[in-house]
């Protein structure tokens, strides 16, 4: 269908308000348009799927949740589906958000928070979602707040001004300010002279690591290749591609792509209908309406199919994050550049394809007045600035210097007059405030999403660990003496607050390294011995192999071993999961095995002393009690198998697949998610009743959450089980203070209730994040806990994508 006449169709400009209205879609007549159908307040709800490779949820990633809540919960025209949160979780209805208060326990990590699990009383009954963090850096509040926006104004400076100042920047910037050009990224990546076609392609490490579809990837099984697989030179073809999405259940999906040849030719523009409900258009962002999408038959395989025969073997594919272009199309082409790569800058950070038209190429695009975006016109100013890249330089690009405009500026222009900045003959001129556009970019900062909402972030810590936000004029910043003063001012400011980032230092003073190397090792070996357990006696005359089958039975068998130093034989067997060293407990102890009555039962010892306790919390934990371990599948079953098996199980929502790391298959075990506990309740009477879904299966409630579970399994020893006089020995070596492990034992239950405190204080429908930001010695992972404040929503169950 054309584009340009299903555009030309439309009467009006569509209200800002339909972008929150798709996804608020009535289900009883499925009109999204439809006002009258809304009602007047929404549930905000979080729902997860935690469940990710390696369970661990990036820096990144957790801060375009906090950018979305920032906006969302001010301008009703926020499009929730515009961030990309990995599809790690999708809030619904951030314009209903009250506040975000943000939660910062310095110093602890996710090996503190179950080492002394049983002192975090609030923290582990309170919040039901929790994702792993990676090791954090030097500089952990400002990988989760974002850089401050020092560098990010000369984005408004060159959409502003009239393209000539590139050429005379001599005369605009201080020397002293600029950098010398040898520490300039591009310039460190593609040297001083011009570079061909080639030298422009990213190599499969960088499309590996920017998310583009490859062959092999578990996610891409089902994308269908270009099949360009021609020689690629310095004169091969190179093409502009652009792409618009809407939002469906299935995350963001194809409505339009454009794509045209290397003189600026469009050579395809088609709209595409998606294959599920969709529940918002996105129209600000792609201009696609429910109107012009309605009379659309064309599908995503008839586009694929298209390019495939448009595309010749050698083509280049030129985009502005083409990754994303290439996930909807779900499609795998090996030759690609990505001008917002192409011209990155120090720290990774990236320009917008508006800016860098306007900056480097003196053209208009994506204008206000328009509604959405013009594919075709994108993919020319994406083709063009790959041109320009090749004619010119990358030492042209480089003297350009782009995001040094406004710093320069700033240091010549007097402190009180701080917002205006003098941009060459034209005078003075106020300092336009980011566009919401803007504050969606990747690398924008909480601080830059919050100004765009007349908002300061409120930042309260006991000590100056923030003062690269201290110094920011979009901060309103609390030093107090000591945790309590941060906790009583907490409870004061931050229910008046839209966006609140607390710090709390559960220690005066850094804990040294080697006391937390020690943690770590003894969190190992009481793991271990918590998933080990002691059986017999057995007769003398016993038979191993039938034993060894029965004891497999529950999970992973790590190391079995007969005990000969007592009276009767014994085994020793060490499992790979503590969910199966529970079953074997609760089936077999007291049991008749090869004519001999046997106990099974855990070591007794001075890690293990509370073991109970700590099993019957982690049943009841609200990240367990929706779960249940299953073991007995055999390695051939496919996920297909396992997803077409366990489908009858009503209200499932996900399937944890453990991977071998050596073999890359899946093991045979898995956990199972569902919607609510009585959900899993229920599925478990079906995996325990007669049928058993003809699988020889057995199953429980689940113990260990998918982030502990990755944890424990990358830590634990998988060889030998420790015996007794392994864990004296280790614990000898491991000479810690007694008075120093009770301190910090009281330090962290006062850390859980100064949370417990301060999280009763927060308003309804605040959404509650606690980090744990971890440990650089050791690179210990951090830990995230959410809630949403709000009665109404706490009963609700979240749904998994």
């Amino acid at each position: 269908m054309d584009v340009a006449l299903a555009r030309k169709s439309k009467k009006r400009k569509q209200p800002q308000n339909e972008l929150i209205r798709g996804s608020e879609e009535s289900t009883a007549n499925g009109d999204p348009d439809n006002e009258e159908s809304q009602p007047e307040w929404k549930k905000v709800r979080l729902s997860t799927k935690l469940f990710v490779h390696n369970c661990e949820i990036s820096h990144d990633q957790l801060r375009e949740l906090l950018k979305l809540a920032a906006l969302g919960k001010q301008h009703k025209s926020t499009e929730q589906g515009v961030p990309n949160l990995g599809l790690w979780c999708h809030l619904s209805h951030p314009n209903h958000l009250n506040s975000v208060a943000v939660i910062i326990l310095q110093g602890v990590s996710q090996m503190h928070f179950y080492k002394f699990y049983l002192q975090f009383k609030h923290l582990r009954k309170a919040f039901k979602h929790r994702f792993r963090l990676p090791a954090p850096s030097a500089n952990f509040l400002a990988d989760i707040i974002g850089e401050q926006p020092n560098g990010n104004k000369e984005e408004e400076r060159f959409l502003s001004t009239p393209s000539t100042m590139q050429v005379s920047s001599s005369s605009l910037y201080n020397p002293q300010a600029i950098k010398d050009l040898k520490n300039d990224p591009i310039i460190q990546k593609y040297g001083y002279e011009k570079v061909g076609l080639v030298r422009c392609l990213l190599t499969k490490e960088e499309m590996k690591k920017f998310d583009f579809p490859l062959q092999g990837l578990a996610n891409c099984k089902n994308f269908v290749s270009t099949e360009c697989i021609g020689p690629v030179s310095n004169s091969s073809p190179l093409f502009g591609l652009d792409c618009e999405m809407c939002l469906t259940p299935n995350g963001n999906e194809l409505t339009r792509v454009s794509l045209v040849d290397a003189e600026g030719h469009c050579v395809m523009d088609e709209l595409v209908k998606p294959d599920n409900r969709i529940l918002n258009y996105l129209t600000r962002f792609s201009g696609i309406t429910r109107k012009i999408l309605k009379p659309v038959t064309t599908k995503l395989r008839d586009v694929q199919a298209k390019l495939k025969k448009l595309l010749p073997p050698d083509a280049v594919l030129v985009g502005h994050s083409l990754n994303s272009d290439l996930q909807a199309l779900q499609m795998i082409h090996p030759n690609v550049i990505d001008t917002s790569l192409l011209f990155v800058r120090d720290l990774g950070r990236r320009f917008k394809l508006k800016f860098l038209a306007k900056a480097v190429l003196g053209k208009e695009i994506q204008c206000p007045d328009k509604v959405g975006h013009d594919s075709t016109e994108d993919a020319i100013a994406t083709l063009e600035l790959a041109q320009y890249f090749i004619k010119h330089g990358p030492r042209k690009i480089a003297e350009m210097k782009l995001d040094i405009a406004v710093n320069s500026h700033q240091s010549l222009v007097n402190p009180k007059q701080r917002n205006t900045l003098p941009l060459g003959s034209g005078g003075p001129h106020k300092e336009a405030r980011p566009s919401i556009d803007a504050a969606w970019q990747k690398n924008a900062s909480i601080s830059e999403c919050l100004d765009v909402t007349d908002q300061k972030l409120l930042f309260l810590s006991q000590k100056a660990d923030g003062s690269t936000l201290m110094s920011s004029r979009f901060c309103r910043s609390i030093v107090c003496a000591s945790d309590e003063e941060v906790l009583e001012q907490a409870q004061a400011e931050v229910p008046l607050s839209s966006f609140s980032v607390i710090q709390f230092s559960q220690w005066p003073h850094p804990l040294p390294p080697s006391l937390t190397i020690e943690m770590h090792k003894k969190m190992k070996v009481k793991w271990a011995e918590m998933s080990t357990v002691y059986v017999g006696p057995f007769g003398e005359n016993f038979c191993l192999k039938p034993l060894k089958k029965l004891f497999a039975n529950f999970g992973p068998v790590h190391s079995l071993e007969v005990i000969l130093e007592t009276n009767e034989p014994y085994l020793c067997i060490q499992y790979g999961v503590l969910e199966a060293a529970q079953l074997a407990i609760e089936t077999l102890n007291g049991a008749c095995i090869q004519g001999s009555q046997i106990k099974v039962q855990r070591p007794v010892q001075e890690l293990t002393l509370d073991c109970d306790t700590i099993v019957s919390s982690l049943e009841t934990d609200p990240e367990n009690e929706c779960t249940i371990y299953v073991n007995g599948m055999k390695e051939s079953y496919t996920e297909e198998d396992m997803a077409q098996k366990f489908r009858l199980l009503p209200s499932l929502e996900t399937i944890f697949l453990p991977l071998d790391p050596q073999s890359k298959k899946h093991k045979k075990y898995c956990f199972l998610k569902f919607r609510s506990s009585e959900c899993a309740q229920n599925a478990l009477k079906i995996l325990q009743g007669p049928t058993n879904l003809n699988w020889k299966l057995v199953c429980r409630r689940a113990l260990t959450s998918s982030h502990l579970h990755e944890w424990i399994c990358h830590s634990c020893p998988d060889s030998k089980s420790p015996q007794a006089s392994d864990i004296s020995l280790a614990l000898k070596e491991m000479s810690p203070s007694v008075n120093k492990g009770e301190e910090l034992k009281i330090a962290m239950s006062r850390l859980d209730e100064r949370v417990e405190k301060l999280h009763g204080r927060l308003p309804p429908r605040t959404l509650c994040i606690v980090l744990l930001p971890g440990s650089i010695h050791g690179s210990s992972p951090g830990l995230g806990l959410i809630s949403i404040n709000d009665d109404d929503v706490k009963s609700a169950t979240p749904e998994v994508l």
